[in-house]
């Protein structure tokens, strides 16, 4: 069976790798964003799956508008492909494109369809708390993530799993579940289930207000925000900007909230405190702060143009005190 691949970042390349290794299955070439301008020095810097293209020999495609460029869509027309598979590519391909291959277009899609469509599904399943998600394989058509399923493939989530730890797990799911989707294809034992409209949800692009930590909330729903959009959540703390990458939420009584962490140690009683005070540091642990509903140690915690550290060497290293407060990112 012969593919062209269509991806861009690291949660793409397991897939390639491994429909690369299957004896049954020849890659033909790469589709994936153009070079960006990435890091401190602004440096022209390659894709994830470009990279890995041409580590393996892969021609390398990479239109700035797929749908625009007639060159990169006449080569396509001529390649003697079964499919395009695409794992978050980062573009919407036109109906031309997709009408190209004798399979259609692939799409592996990191959630339960029809749940969390669109561009962030991982982030937006962990901020809402949810238990469990996983992968859709599906035919694409014109629409956003809203093609026929194929096969399905789901993973209970760790309540204190992050963004980047539950998409490394999902990418190395992804290739073998699209292995299987162009097995079955391929022997017409899969068939293609439309999703039901009703059942749908989004997962809107991420904006910058997103990342703003607002203590005024309840402890396990900005649990659930820090990890879901790791690393970059954040507070203010003495007029500068303080990440706060890891978290465990408490109730009024210092009770966990969620299994797999300890209860608080005893705290001394607390008389008009307000969101966003430090009640307690927590001996090796880290500090302790009101929030609307509850309490959140912080793990792990960032300064601003500093490395990340444990809550317990921030209290210390800075003499955080009981009577200070943190703002809202």
């Amino acid at each position: 069976m012969k593919l062209i691949f269509w991806g861009t970042p690291q949660f793409a390349v397991p897939s390639l790798v491994r429909l690369l290794e299957e004896p049954d299955i020849e890659v033909l070439g790469a589709v994936t964003q153009p070079d960006r301008r990435r890091g401190r020095g602004k440096q022209l810097l390659p894709s994830a799956v470009k990279e890995t293209a041409l580590k393996h020999g892969l021609p390398v495609w990479q239109p700035h508008s797929v749908k625009k460029d007639a060159e990169t869509l006449e080569v396509l027309r001529s390649q003697p492909v079964d499919a395009f598979i695409v794992v978050a590519y980062g573009q919407i391909l036109s109906p031309e494109i997709l009408a190209i291959p004798r399979l259609g277009c692939i799409n592996s899609h990191g959630s339960l369809l029809p749940a969390y469509r669109g561009a962030a599904p991982i982030q937006w399943a962990l901020h809402d708390g949810q238990k469990a998600t996983g992968l859709t394989t599906m035919l694409m058509d014109v629409g956003m993530d809203t093609g026929d399923m194929l096969l399905k493939s789901t993973t209970n989530i760790d309540p204190f799993e992050n963004a980047h730890e539950l998409a490394e797990r999902l990418s190395q799911l992804s290739g073998n579940l699209l292995v299987e989707t162009l097995t079955q294809l391929e022997k017409h034992t899969i068939v293609p289930i439309p999703q039901d409209e009703a059942q749908a949800t989004y997962a809107r692009l991420i904006k910058k207000d997103d990342f703003r930590l607002d203590w005024a909330n309840p402890a396990l729903l900005l649990h659930n925000q820090v990890r879901g959009f790791f690393p970059f959540c954040i507070a203010s703390f003495r007029g500068q900007p303080l990440k706060i990458t890891a978290t465990v939420p408490f109730d009024a009584q210092g009770t966990p909230l969620l299994s797999g962490s300890r209860s608080l140690p005893a705290l001394e009683q607390l008389v008009n405190k307000v969101p966003g005070d430090v009640v307690s540091i927590a001996k090796n642990k880290g500090p302790i702060i009101q929030t609307g509903e509850g309490y959140l140690l912080l793990k792990t915690v960032q300064l601003s143009g500093k490395k990340r550290q444990s809550g317990w060497d921030f209290a210390n290293g800075l003499h955080l005190s009981i009577e200070e407060t943190l703002e809202n990112g």
